[in-house]
C-alpha cells in the first residue's frame, strides 16, 4: 500500500492471542461502559491518520491492519454495505464471545466520509451463522462537511 507511511511496510505480525488480549480484553476493561462509543471515535481518528482514496485502498488497509477480508456487498446511492471476514471473527463466534466491531465502524464511516465530503455513518450488525460482520454505511448528501 503507498500511502506515504513505512508502518504499511514494516515486517513481523502480532500473534492471534496478543491481539485478542489486547483488543478484547485490555480494552473491554480500559474503556468500560463507554467501550463502544469510544472505539468508534477511535476508528475515525485512525481513518484521518491513514486517510485513503478508494474502497479498494480500504479493503487493503483491512488486510493490513489484521481485522480481516472486507468486501463491498452492494453500492447504492447513499449507502454501501460491506461485509467482513476472518479466522478470528469465526473463532469469536464459535466461542460465542461478545466482540465490538465499532472501531472498524468508525473506520468505515470516516474514510467514506473524507471521500465523498458528506457526513457518514456505520451501524455494524453480527451475523453469527454467517461468520462475518456486516456493516452499513450510510450518508446524506444534503448533509456536507464544512470546511474550516
Amino acid at each position: 500500500m503507498t500511502n506515504g507511511n513505512e508502518i504499511f511496510n514494516t515486517p513481523g505480525t502480532i500473534s492471534a492471542f496478543g491481539y485478542e488480549i489486547l483488543r478484547n480484553d485490555l480494552l473491554a476493561d480500559l474503556l468500560g461502559k463507554d467501550q463502544h462509543d469510544i472505539l468508534y471515535w477511535a476508528g475515525k481518528m485512525i481513518a484521518r491518520k491513514y486517510p485513503l482514496a478508494t474502497f479498494e485502498e480500504i479493503i487493503e488497509f483491512f488486510e493490513i491492519a489484521g481485522w480481516g477480508t472486507l468486501t463491498v456487498d452492494e453500492e447504492k446511492k447513499q449507502e454501501v454495505f460491506f461485509s467482513l471476514t476472518s479466522e478470528l471473527i469465526t473463532h469469536r463466534n464459535q466461542q460465542k464471545k461478545n466482540v465490538s466491531y465499532q472501531l472498524e465502524s468508525g473506520f468505515l464511516a470516516m474514510q467514506i466520509q473524507q471521500q465523498i465530503d458528506v457526513i457518514a455513518e456505520t451501524y455494524e450488525e453480527q451475523s453469527k451463522r454467517g461468520d462475518k460482520v456486516k456493516f452499513h454505511v450510510k450518508w446524506d448528501l444534503k448533509d456536507p462537511i464544512t470546511k474550516k
